[in-house]
């Protein structure tokens, strides 16, 4: 399997579980979603606020765009709605560009100014591309833990089982 097929499955992943989520976060009280529970992010909103925050962060410096933000905790969107909706966006974006990469871009290094860092780094964009699907499924782990504790089902988040992946038995 070549490597970009890889980062096919995991776009197709992303999006599934961004679905699965947000279909089950959109059951939850706003109140509840939003409530401080001492993650990281504080609470389920501003979790899956964050994953759309650095989502469009390192989206906009694969394809040289720019992208003005404040903090790696700044609110987008207070709405839940909204925040599907812009959710949904950038996941048909990922899709797209993922769609666009050529191998030989993967093995290509790729160059920019880490905020958190405060320096110039450079990295093969393979890794980089890791990296980006990586720190979803980081912090949807998260969001799965802040469901269940507020008494909702995340249902099966794993990679292993998600539709379109399992062959046939011969």
């Amino acid at each position: 399997m070549k490597t970009i097929d890889h980062f096919h499955n995991l776009s197709h992943y992303n999006r599934s579980m961004n679905e699965q989520l947000y279909s089950i976060c959109q059951e939850i009280p706003d109140s509840i979603r939003k409530e401080d529970k001492g993650a990281f992010f504080r609470s389920i909103h501003g979790t899956l606020n964050h994953l759309l925050l650095v989502d469009l962060i390192w989206l906009t410096r694969f394809q040289e765009q720019p992208f003005e933000f404040e903090s790696l905790e700044q609110e987008l969107y207070q709405d839940f709605d909204i925040l599907w909706r812009e959710r949904r966006i950038t996941d048909d974006e990922i899709d797209n560009w993922i769609t666009s990469l050529t191998e030989e871009q993967i093995a290509a290094p790729f160059k920019f100014h880490s905020v958190i860092k405060k320096r110039d780094c450079a990295y093969p964009m393979g890794h980089m591309v890791m990296y980006f699907f990586t720190h979803q499924i980081h912090h949807r782990g998260q969001v799965t833990t802040l469901i269940k504790q507020v008494g909702y089902e995340p249902g099966d988040t794993d990679l292993l089982w998600l539709p379109g992946i399992e062959l046939p038995l011969r």
